[in-house]
């Protein structure tokens, strides 16, 4: 990666859901320049997009509608977008959790095609608490975490159409995908909260404020 010669200018969005303050303050330790923006329009000038959540599928994507055509422009402009537990499930198609609840169909981002599952009926859920990260394949985002452990707090979990698109897992009953990336490489999340997740999510949170100000042009 290259030495930050200043911080890039990252945007939180809020839709309503979310631990904005305690995500904005991971990303000022990391380095970034941080924005919470309820305005889509604010999108197009960011160096990354972080799109944060807790609770539903369905009530995500309709708290988050507003901000759709924004997020799906800047993933086909390059802007790194970094969905955050509900975040990165909501870069995905859709959601058995929406029919769960009698919510019927909800259309995910489908950013990275796909679909979120919940865990088996014999398994304790939310599953909450630590849990070890085993990187299946390179992605910046996860540079230098693998075998690290991370806070998750969830009952489901992503299932990209692409088994590619799993750039690392973590085990509970199943081996499900904990960090998701799209082909370009530009749109990824975390199924667990860096924000919460010690030394190992200040890492990867840093590792997101490289990508973002790599990809800034040179002044």
């Amino acid at each position: 990666m290259n030495t930050r010669q200043t911080a890039a200018e990252v945007v939180v969005v809020d839709y309503g859901l979310g631990n904005l303050r305690s995500v904005t303050r991971g990303l000022e330790r990391a380095g970034a320049g941080v924005d919470i923006v309820d305005d889509p329009g604010a999108i197009d000038s960011a160096d990354g997009v972080v799109l944060p959540g807790v609770g539903a599928f369905s009530e995500g994507m309709d708290n988050a509608g507003p901000f759709r055509d924004a997020l799906v422009d800047a993933a086909a402009a390059g802007t790194p977008l970094f969905g955050i537990c509900l975040g990165m499930q909501m870069l995905l198609s859709t959601s058995e959790e929406a029919d769960h609840a009698g919510q019927g169909d909800a259309e995910g981002l489908d950013l990275v095609p796909g679909e979120n599952r919940r865990f088996a009926h014999d398994m304790t859920v939310p599953h909450m608490g630590w849990n070890e990260l085993d990187v299946r394949r390179d992605h910046p985002l996860v540079e230098g975490v693998s075998g690290e452990h991370a806070y998750f707090v969830h009952s489901y979990y992503a299932v990209p159409d692409d088994p590619d698109a799993v750039v690392a897992t973590t085990d509970y009953g199943t081996d499900f995908a904990s960090v998701v990336a799209n082909d370009r490489g530009n749109v990824f999340g975390t199924q667990f909260h860096p924000e919460k997740s010690g030394e190992t999510g200040l890492g990867i949170l840093r590792n997101f404020v490289d990508i973002c100000t790599d990809r800034r042009p040179e002044t």
